[in-house]
């Protein structure tokens, strides 16, 4: 039973665009490795960017000095 758990960032991700990164990951699996879908889970996270911080900074800060560059 494959288990993968996907973590990203809350900010304009779409029902549509979740549900590709859902069946993708699925098939990615059964092809390289054999597994059933109908055993496949597939977690998404979504994580407020105030809650995600990499690069010494939360996400917010990181994007608002990217933009004034």
């Amino acid at each position: 039973m494959p288990y993968v758990n996907v973590r990203i960032t809350r900010d304009g991700v779409t029902a549509e665009q979740k549900a590709q990164i859902v069946a993708e990951i699925t098939q990615t699996l059964q092809r390289v490795l054999g597994k059933r879908p109908e055993h496949t889970h597939i977690i998404i996270d979504e994580i407020d960017p105030e809650n995600w911080g990499f690069a010494g900074q939360l996400t917010t800060e990181y994007r608002k000095s990217e933009g004034s560059r």
